[in-house]
């Protein structure tokens, strides 16, 4: 069945390429400089690898990153209404990032140019791989033939159930991109203190709790799973981290220990949320009761 409108994303969802592809999906680059350089951050990793990045963060790099702006919005979007088809837009979270208001003012101008198209805007309220597991779930709506305005509203309401819980190696990352408090920050510089954080209703990073060493604050994500999850047998869950692919492998095994999803996908946290997180983030994302 043809697709009469296409979904478009940011790459803050920290989608795999492959995962882009099969669904079909529109994944627009945010921008992270590193040591004086703009990169776009798309899921292929044409211009930069997180790989890279985390190499030069560990080193004592700085990285900045910078939200997509009015005029891109109009140019991608511009490009299916051209075609003929409607557009949904699915924001990174607008608690952390200007990206959902610029995609508003677009979407209006653009309007007033195409009557006849529907462009419809999600604030996803979401990050890394829980925008992406939200932008897949979506994907699969209008697969199974939703319309643009059910597949919106699909999104609307299945945000508010989008779980995020994730560690942090170093808080001073997130401190400096000003993601977390100062007083958040302090509480992880206690020795072998690892946080447990969490993407509250309104999209904001908050500390929740903490635990002495990395696989206690694993245990811990995985506790939280427990006792929230919907239905988790019959769902796919997404973990991704950065550049620990050994923590995501043991949070993973956790996880089909004691829950025993349909599936786990295991993703990289990319360039642009890896830029505020820093190396060794881990985070498990899932459908819940409450986020």
């Amino acid at each position: 069945m043809e697709q009469t409108y296409a979904i478009l994303t940011d790459s803050a969802a920290d989608l795999s390429a492959d995962l882009v592809e099969r669904l079909n999906l529109v994944v627009l680059p945010l921008s992270v400089t590193l040591e004086g350089k703009e990169y776009l951050n798309y899921p292929d990793e044409r211009d930069i690898t997180a790989k890279y990045l985390y190499e030069r963060l560990r080193a004592g790099a700085m990285a900045t990153t910078a939200a997509l702006n009015v005029d891109t919005f109009e140019r991608e979007m511009e490009t299916y209404l051209k075609a003929g088809k409607d557009v949904l837009y699915l924001s990174f979270s607008s608690g952390l990032s200007a990206t959902y208001n610029a995609s508003c003012i677009a979407a209006e101008e653009l309007r007033e140019k195409y009557p006849e198209r529907k462009i419809l805007i999600v604030d996803t309220l979401c990050a890394s791989s829980g925008q992406g597991l939200l932008c897949c779930l979506t994907a699969k709506q209008r697969e199974a033939g939703a319309t643009i305005e059910e597949a919106a509203k699909y999104a609307e309401e299945t945000k508010q159930h989008l779980a995020h819980w994730f560690t942090v190696d170093d808080l001073h990352f997130l401190k400096r991109g000003g993601r977390v408090s100062a007083a958040t920050a302090i509480l992880g510089t206690a020795l072998g203190i690892k946080p447990l954080l969490h993407t509250d209703d309104a999209g904001h990073l908050v500390s929740v709790d903490k635990a002495r060493g990395r696989k206690r604050v694993i245990s811990a994500m995985v506790d939280r799973m427990e006792k929230t999850a919907i239905r988790p047998q019959e769902q796919t869950v997404f973990i991704s981290h950065g550049d620990c692919e050994e923590d995501a492998q043991f949070l993973a095994k956790l996880v089909q220990e004691r829950l025993h999803p349909k599936q786990i996908v295991i993703q990289v946290i990319g360039p642009v949320i890896g830029a505020h997180s820093g190396p060794g983030t881990l985070a498990l994302f899932f459908l819940a009761t409450e986020r």
